[in-house]
C-alpha cells in the first residue's frame, strides 16, 4: 500500500491526505497511518495545513515526496554576465 501512495505522489505532486484517500479508495485512518510510516522512514514530507476554499475551513495534512525537486529552469541564470562584442574586439 505504501508503494501505491508513493506512486500517486510521484504522478500528482503534493496532495492532501483527503485527496490521497479518495483517489486510492482507502479509509482516512488507514491513510494517516501509512503516511505517518512513510514520514518516519523519510520517503514523504508532511505538514499540517489549513486552507480556506469558498470561505470553508479545510484542515488536513499535506504530503509530498522528500526527493521531489523542481527541474532546473531553462535559459540564462541570474547574475551571469554576457561577453559584449566591444570587450572581445578591444584587445
Amino acid at each position: 500500500m505504501n508503494a501505491r501512495i508513493l506512486d500517486y505522489l510521484k504522478t500528482n505532486g503534493e496532495q492532501l491526505d483527503v485527496d490521497i484517500a479518495a483517489a486510492l479508495h482507502i479509509s482516512m485512518p488507514q491513510v494517516k497511518t501509512l503516511v505517518e510510516q512513510l514520514s518516519v522512514s523519510g520517503d514523504v514530507i508532511c505538514c499540517h495545513v489549513t486552507r480556506f476554499i469558498d470561505g470553508k475551513k479545510i484542515e488536513g495534512t499535506s504530503c509530498r515526496l522528500s526527493c521531489d525537486l523542481p527541474a532546473p529552469s531553462r535559459g540564462r541564470k541570474p547574475g551571469g554576465k554576457k561577453d559584449s562584442l566591444a570587450d572581445v574586439f578591444a584587445e
